[in-house]
């Protein structure tokens, strides 16, 4: 699907704000909110939108342990990594990575000893690298929204 400027801006205040109503889109951009809708929907039937979703501040629901993992495979597959990952709540991210590792996980914890027993079980599968957050210095990334209004045409 070949988005345009008027798609970017709808998708730059649903980044903002999930939960604003069509008219007010409309109203921002100069269009009816049943227009807005009918971008919405479309973007959503062709994956351009593939979710809602909610920041949480882990601090603040008790989760104070985020860590980073690279992590190194064992064996040939990967399918049994990636069920273990699938049933792992504490996993918030996974991504297959280039170069010597195979993943970069996202791990957040209520404690030491939660993410002592996570590492554990990961053993099975292979080795890692572990590195603790210390300070989150940014949440959110917009970088690809930027990237996309950069090649949309006017």
């Amino acid at each position: 699907m070949q988005i345009d400027s008027i798609d970017v801006q709808i998708l730059k205040l649903l980044n903002k704000n999930a939960r604003i109503q069509w008219k007010e889109i409309g109203e921002e951009i100069h269009m009816t909110g049943q227009a807005v809708g009918n971008r919405i929907k479309k973007m959503e039937d062709n994956g351009v939108i593939q979710a809602y979703s909610i920041v949480i501040d882990e601090l603040k629901v008790g989760l104070p342990f985020t860590a980073f993992v690279i992590f190194y495979m064992n064996a040939h597959t990967h399918d049994d990594l990636l069920k273990f990952i699938a049933t792992r709540n504490e996993i918030s991210e996974a991504h297959r990575v280039s170069g010597d590792a195979c993943y970069l996980l996202k791990i957040t914890v209520r404690s030491q000893e939660a993410l002592n027993h996570l590492l554990n079980d990961l053993l099975i599968y292979g080795n890692y690298q572990l590195y603790l957050s210390i300070k989150e210095v940014k949440k959110h990334n917009n970088a690809s929204l930027m990237e996309v209004e950069k090649n949309t045409t006017l």
